[in-house]
């Protein structure tokens, strides 16, 4: 099994990175495999709204979304990070969700995800509710630690302070582990991922 922890912030190893480096240790101490993927700093554009990922499965913006959209296929779960800019997630990390996630929910359906946020004082939580739309409308069960999933600290150093937010990294990435073992379990034993009926999809302007 393995898990995709995705950093969102144009900050290599800063105080996002410094939160998923966590959660992956507590995953891998859990024997399950991980992989940290970096946006990076080169510019990413928004969804354009075109559709044709619908048809192809691919974007039309060929760049690190579909680098990352390929990776995804073959994870069993996701950790997504962002740091807090204006008590949102960062601008990069928004624009590349909304591409990674449009017309692509069969990637990503019945896969547990979280979302991670490093602010320096405020904001945090307004991030996460903004993250854990995309897994919402995926049909992804979301998964939770002891505390909502943030760290504190302008440095990581002052990120690694944060003994609260350190332990509920390692409790989030300790969750993860158990979620992913017991879908495998479940499927080992027979039981059937859920059938979906066919979407529908109301418009209210008649």
């Amino acid at each position: 099994m393995k898990v995709l922890l995705v950093n969102g912030s144009p900050h290599a190893q800063g105080c996002t990175y410094t939160a998923l480096c966590e959660v992956a240790a507590a995953l891998e101490k859990q024997g399950i495999e991980t992989e940290l993927f970096q946006v990076g700093t080169k510019p990413i554009s928004g969804c354009l709204g075109c559709g044709a990922c619908i048809k192809t499965g691919k974007c039309v913006i060929d760049d690190v979304v579909n680098e990352f959209v390929e990776k995804a296929k073959d994870a069993d779960g996701f950790v997504f990070g962002s740091p807090v800019h204006f008590a949102n997630a960062s601008g990069a990390i928004t624009s590349f969700m909304d591409r990674a996630f449009y017309g692509k929910g069969a990637v990503y359906a019945n896969k547990p995800a979280a979302a991670v946020m490093s602010c320096r004082r405020g904001g945090a939580t307004a991030t996460l509710d903004q993250l854990n739309k995309y897994f919402t409308i995926s049909n992804m069960p979301i998964v939770s630690s002891q505390y909502w999933n943030m760290v504190h600290g302008n440095t990581p150093d002052e990120v690694r302070q944060d003994a609260e937010g350190m332990q509920t990294m390692r409790t989030l990435g300790i969750n993860m582990a158990w979620l992913l073992k017991c879908i495998e379990a479940g499927k080992t034993a027979g039981i059937a991922m859920p059938e979906r009926e066919a979407k529908v999809a109301t418009n209210f302007i008649r």
